[in-house]
This record gives structure tokens, sequence and C-alpha cells, in this order.
């Protein structure tokens, strides 16, 4: 062995030698389908289940629509797969020997999601983990994305497999990281800002979802949660906070419906506008 490698500390970057043993840092991000154009991806993530992911990564999809922009929605949430019940989508996914053909919906929002490939959409996904981020693959490769602006992506809860999957395979520009006001959550946000860290992937904005209820009487703010801590969180990490979301019957009613691209949100065109600004 020569001296060189005798010296070797097996630290490539911080070594300027050329030698034999040399690696390079891996790039792990999977190519997409070649008849895919896509310009910007964010990632919509939570740290626990149950407060809204899905339904502020269909709003968002829905204000960059309006917005004049091509949104699409890939569901990477592949045991809980509702985007397609939001927005009223059923018919199966189709495809050829170039690739598969996302469903679109009313407004032309294009979406993917394993519930489009059931028999019926209240089939379980009974799956390991492994199968279920090798799906989550195909859905970024072997899928057509034709012209699309923005792509949001809807995690799974939590920094299991699928997250790490998509982070590794999928270039995200950015993620929006979806919360409660209520303090466990505020630590689980935490989680979530710091994996986004390890994986160098700026954090755009904190949502925060049923934040509180409008009395039908007075008009009064009932915070149900308590005082919220988010904003310190966002303040904490210099991260912004786009968006304080109320409970509104009006908008799980157009969910349950599939129309959600009826319902309009103030808090939401904020939040757009911001991500357009970026």
């Amino acid at each position: 062995m020569s001296t060189e490698n005798q010296n070797c500390t097996h630290d490539c970057s911080t070594c300027g030698s050329s030698c034999g043993e040399r690696t390079a840092p891996q790039d792990l991000h999977e190519k997409p389908n070649e008849l895919s154009k896509i310009k910007k991806v964010i990632a919509v993530v939570s740290g626990k289940g149950g407060v809204g992911k899905s339904l502020v990564s269909s709003m968002l999809a829905v204000g960059m629509q309006r917005a004049g922009k091509h949104a699409a929605i890939l569901d990477a949430d592949i045991t809980g797969p509702s985007i397609p019940k939001a927005f009223g989508v059923k018919e199966r996914v189709l495809g050829n020997e170039l690739g598969m053909i996302p469903a679109r919906s009313k407004m032309g929002i294009d979406i993917m999601s394993v519930n489009l490939m059931l028999e019926h959409d209240t089939d379980p996904v009974v799956w390991r983990g492994p199968v279920i981020a090798g799906v989550v693959k195909q859905f970024w490769t072997d899928v057509i994305w034709n012209d699309v602006d923005y792509m949001f992506v809807d995690m799974p809860p939590g920094t299991g497999d699928v997250p790490l999957t998509v982070f590794q395979s999928i270039p995200v520009d950015g993620i929006i990281i979806v919360t409660s006001p209520q303090d466990l959550v505020s630590m689980i946000v935490q989680k979530a800002v710091r994996m986004a860290e390890m994986m160098n992937i700026p954090v755009l904005g904190l949502v925060e979802n049923m934040s509180y209820a409008v009395c039908p009487d007075c008009g009064k703010k009932i915070m149900i949660y308590g005082e919220s801590h988010t904003a310190e969180i966002a303040e904490k990490y210099h991260i912004p906070l786009l968006a304080q979301l109320p409970f509104d019957p009006s908008l799980a009613k157009c969910c349950d419906l599939g129309v959600i691209e009826l319902h309009e949100s103030a808090e939401m065109d904020a939040a757009i506008a911001h991500l357009l600004s970026e």
C-alpha cells in the first residue's frame, strides 16, 4: 500500500488527492419518465396523522391552478389515500407502452393515487414498506407528468420509510409542514424540521390546520386546542407561517362531495401568493 493510501482518512470531501479509491457523492434521485416535464416539486408533510395534510395538499394544488399554474398531486400516502375522494375522481388510471397517464380533475389538476388503481376504492392496501416505497418511485418514474408547474407530494405521516424514499428518490425543491395547535404536535413539527435539515431540503413554510372555530352567532374565534405555539416554532426556525386554517364545515362538506375545487379560502390564497413569490 502506498504512503498516500496509508494516510487516507476515508473522507473524500476533505481530500484533494486523486486515487483509485476516491468516491464521489452518490445522487440517488430517480429520473422521471422521459416524457415528463416538472418544474417544481413540493412535499407536504406532517409529523403525525390526522392534522389535515391531504386537505392542505389538495388546497395548495387548487390554489396554484387558480393562479394559472398547472398543478399536480402525487399521492404518496399509499395506505391512506384520500386525494381522489376530495376531487371526486373515480376513473381508473390508464397506461400504454410509454407510461401511465394520471387522472385529471375538473379544473385540470393531474392526480396519481393508488386508489385509482384498485378495483374498489375501499380495498385496503396491505403491503410491506419496501413494496410501498417501490410504488411511490413508480409514481415518479412511470407516470407521464406533462408540463407541470407545481407538483405537490402528499406524504404519509411521520419520518419513516416512504418519506425517506421520497426525499432520496425525488428531487424535492422544498417541504411544507402541516400541524395543529396542540403542544404535542409542536414537538413533532420540530422533528420534521430536523429531518428536512438532515436531507438538505428547505422548509418553505408551516400551515396550521384546525387553528380555531368561528362562532356562527357572534363571529368570535374559539381556540379549541388552546393557545397556539406554531408561530413561536416558525420564528425559532425562521420559517414562514403560511396560513392558520379554521375548522370549516363547508370545506368538510366539499371534500365529502368530491368538490374541493369549489371551496375558496383567503388564508390559502395568501399562502399561494407567498409560494409564487419565492
